[in-house]
């Protein structure tokens, strides 16, 4: 099968979760026999915000860890026909630009012969739904939620079953545990700071706990204003700017413990769907510990394959538990790589969306 990929940046992972994903899931049909290429604009602002930090050293850890894997980066004015010839399925991401996305839904309806799937990895269907309106849908043939309460949106907006679950996952060529174990110590936090979405929950779970359990605490991301800066510093943790996302195992590999602080949207208007970290911390196989979400569509098991804070008290408490207790941390690391490995990989989401485009295709034909 050709499948053309419309992302908002492959190369970069610079605020741009949705890269991950993408990345192990284009690895795992490419490995499979399939010509799978992703499509970039040309003024991406994570590539080119990763460029002005890094220069090229920040997209070599991308070149590095999926040499299978290349884009082709592509000005807004491209004749969109020409990149998409003798495609079998286009995705497009809710990254894009609208009028990118109008114009393949009118290529649709022209006539063009590949399945046509919109790909939503995003909480703005909630959080700016009039935007989210504004993107023209009419031509293509489904959707892609990656949740089932994101999914009800899209019902509601008419969708029916023509929008399908399709959960983020890790992609275990890459996300593994150590294959030999190095002495670990401290906690450890991957992410982003952010539009000021959870900035009261990283201090109750994550900052004051760490310091309260009396445990370093190494923070990696970007868009960390001065103020966040100086609330880091002020509870001792250290930050350690962005890193390639490649680099993660290694990582989470040095420390004993990571924690979950999910944004508020994804608690409030959105339950049930976790970030790409919770797969990917999982599947490194080190102890995972939960600000509070409801895991509504029950991915994991949660006090089995994480443990879960109910505040501010409950994570230092777990959080001292799992530092004075090797077996404890052994447990859940085990328990949470055994659900990653047995329910949610890139390997399984490529077999879900290859049934799901048989399926289309035997609907409409």
């Amino acid at each position: 099968m050709k499948i053309a990929w419309f992302t908002h940046s492959l190369a970069s992972c610079w605020n741009h979760g949705n890269a991950h994903f993408l990345r192990g899931v284009l690895d795992e049909l490419i490995a499979r026999g399939h010509d799978a290429v992703a499509f970039e604009p040309a003024d991406a602002w994570s590539r080119t915000n990763l460029l002005a930090d890094h220069g090229a050293a920040g997209i070599a850890a991308f070149t590095r860890a999926y040499p299978r894997l290349a884009s082709v980066i592509y000005p807004f004015e491209a004749d969109i026909g020409a990149l998409v010839e003798g495609a079998d399925l286009v995705i497009v991401h809710e990254w894009n630009d609208p009028a990118l996305v109008s114009r393949f839904g009118a290529l649709r309806k022209q006539g063009a012969r590949f399945r046509l799937l919109f790909h939503d990895t995003h909480h703005r269907a909630v959080s700016e739904p009039a935007a989210m309106r504004a993107y023209d849908l009419s031509g293509y043939d489904g959707v892609l939620a990656f949740g089932e309460t994101l999914a009800e949106v899209y019902r509601g907006w008419g969708w029916g079953d023509r929008v399908h679950v399709w959960h983020e996952a890790a992609d275990t060529r890459r996300f593994h545990p150590p294959a030999v174990e190095e002495p670990r110590e401290g906690l450890v936090w991957i992410g982003n700071w952010g539009d000021g979405e959870r900035s009261a929950e990283i201090e109750e779970f994550l900052l004051a706990p760490a310091d309260a359990a009396d445990l370093p605490l190494d923070i990696y991301g970007v868009r960390y204003p001065q103020t966040a800066l100086a609330t880091l510093a002020q509870y001792g943790a250290r930050y350690r700017g962005w890193a390639a996302n490649p680099r993660a195992p290694e990582i989470f590999a040095r420390h004993l413990a990571t924690v979950h602080v999910p944004r508020r949207f994804y608690v409030e208007a959105l339950p049930g769907i976790p970030t790409i970290r919770v797969f990917e911390a999982l599947a490194c196989g080190i102890p995972l510990v939960c600000a509070p979400w409801d895991d509504a569509e029950n991915l994991f098991r949660p006090g089995t394959d994480y443990l879960v804070a109910r505040d501010g008290a409950e994570m230092t408490a777990h959080l001292a538990a799992l530092a004075n207790d090797p077996a404890m941390r052994a447990q859940l690391a085990t328990d949470g790589l055994a659900t990653i490995r047995a329910r949610h990989t890139c390997a399984h989401r490529v077999d879900e969306l290859l049934a799901l485009v048989g399926q289309t295709e035997r609907e409409t034909a």
